[in-house]
């Protein structure tokens, strides 16, 4: 009788994209952004933290390389106004 390792498999697989996701929170951007630029924000900018301001230049710097899906979320963003005046909270 073989083993099946394809359900442990899908289930580490699973958290390890949820402590990933976890270890980019960030108080800036909404859930779509989070959503469709996680991904691009580790390939591209992960050595910086998400609440630095070196982060936007990061994703500026790398434009043309975001996904589509990023780059829709990024252009249909507007920051709160706590963000627009630099404010964390």
């Amino acid at each position: 009788m073989a083993l099946n390792l394809k359900p442990f498999a899908l289930a580490v697989t699973a958290l390890a994209v949820a402590s990933t996701a976890q270890a980019v929170e960030s108080r800036r951007g909404n859930d779509t952004l989070k959503k469709y630029c996680t991904g691009d924000y580790l390939s591209y900018c992960g050595n910086l933290a998400p609440d630095d301001p070196a982060t936007d230049a990061c994703f500026k710097t790398n434009w043309k390389k975001l996904s589509e899906n990023c780059r829709r979320a990024i252009d249909a963003y507007t920051p709160t106004p706590a963000e627009k005046s630099g404010k964390r909270g």
